[in-house]
């Protein structure tokens, strides 16, 4: 059994012994009970200026090669997303490139007919961020001018994952949070942008643990005010509307909104906390999901929701729990540097060759966390191969001092 010497929080260390590996079936068929994408990251170049600021050189082959994997799984990509590092390290210039070779990419896998996949479109196996990133926060004003620029942000976007292919997903604007003064605005960019698309997008509302710039979105900080104003723009326009994808870590607030949506508008659970109960629902509902942690969970994501289509939902639930503490460790606070232990996986697994993030985001979390990311990655049966991962992040340690 392979061991290694893991740090504790106390500045000693103490032996670690790793467990076997368990083996996660890839599906025969495609994932029918829930619909789910794991919010994908990207890879850099190794030898890229990764560094804040610095501008974003992709290792396309493995940031590609990442997509496969999760599709091979039966799993659809959100790509373009916060958990890829936008308004984080991800630059406008390298997101389209990421968003046209992404629905390229799916679009291969449409025409190759993997059995996972079968009968699945582009728009299924991936959907993109549209959003208002390439806008200059700091020379745009409140007022009609701003509203007018944080549109046009939006529509050029739209037109981008539009013409690639993928789903439109609507993301959360810190531009506009900047310059609306209220609920109307919110409506007046919503609805011009429901009534351009021609076909169903993803609504998206993340919460200040993500970003504290989207404070206040929809017009208030009050949850239940900022509620209702998002189910107003939503039953009018429920045609235009695929799904809402919330992600504010409140479990009891998503069940509520879940049951007040329109009939046919999916509620894409985005809470990393509480996803195993959303998913599982109860006698009414269940959320399907749009989530960071399954682009770290993926094999063993799949395999729940391959019990659920088996009609086995005890033991889909039990596989799900089984990773729970995994990703409440990776979304810790503070949480918008969970895409650090998405990363981090990645290379323990084998799927990138360095420990590199975008921006400079591989040094958001300290050295006592990944070891912690490590320990419950192994406990959730998520190193693929535990003498890579033991190799790895042995490396990783003595580098950074520990047993030195």
């Amino acid at each position: 059994m392979t061991s290694l010497i893991l740090p504790t929080s106390d500045g000693g260390t103490r032996e670690y012994r790793l467990q076997s590996a368990p083996s996660w079936p890839k599906p025969t068929a495609p994932l029918t009970s829930r619909r789910a994408y794991a919010a994908a990251h990207v890879i850099p170049e190794v030898t890229a200026d990764n560094t804040p600021g610095a501008p974003a050189r992709l290792d396309w082959e493995a940031t590609l090669a990442y997509r496969h994997e999760l599709w091979s799984y039966g799993l659809g990509v959100a790509d373009a997303m916060d958990t890829a590092q936008r308004g984080m390290g991800l630059d406008w210039a390298a997101t389209q490139q990421l968003i046209k070779r992404s629905g390229a990419e799916a679009a291969s896998v449409v025409a190759s007919g993997n059995a996972a996949t079968t009968g699945k479109s582009v728009r299924d196996l991936v959907s993109c961020g549209a959003g208002t990133d390439q806008l200059d926060l700091g020379s745009l004003l409140p007022g009609p001018d701003g509203i007018q620029a944080v549109l046009n942000a939006y529509l050029e976007q739209i037109a981008v994952v539009s013409e690639a292919g993928p789903k439109v997903i609507l993301m959360a604007s810190r531009a506009l949070a900047k310059v609306a003064s209220g609920p109307d605005d919110y409506l007046h960019v919503y609805a011009t942008l429901l009534a351009e698309v021609d076909q169903p997008v993803i609504l998206h509302w993340l919460g200040t643990m993500f970003d504290p710039a989207l404070a206040g979105y929809w017009g208030s900080d009050d949850v239940a005010q900022a509620t209702e104003t998002f189910l107003g723009l939503i039953r009018e326009h429920a045609d235009k509307v695929d799904g809402v994808k919330v992600s504010l870590l409140d479990a009891s607030h998503e069940v509520a909104l879940r049951a007040s949506l329109p009939e046919g508008v999916r509620l894409y659970t985005g809470d990393d906390f509480n996803y195993p109960e959303l998913i599982h629902g109860d006698d009414n509902s269940h959320s399907d999901a749009l989530l960071g942690i399954f682009a770290a969970i993926y094999p063993a994501a799949s395999a729940a929701l391959q019990s659920y289509d088996a009609g086995d939902a005890d033991k889909a639930r039990a596989i799900l729990d089984s990773t729970r503490a995994l990703g409440k460790h990776i979304f810790s606070a503070p949480t918008f540097y969970y895409k650090t232990g998405i990363a981090f996986m990645s290379w323990l697994n084998g799927r990138q060759p360095g420990f590199q993030m975008v921006g400079g985001l591989h040094s958001g979390r300290s050295v006592i966390h990944l070891a912690q990311t490590f320990e419950l990655a192994d406990q959730a049966g998520l190193l693929k191969d535990p003498a890579l991962a033991a190799f790895r992040m042995s490396d990783y340690l003595r580098i950074n001092g520990v047993g030195v």
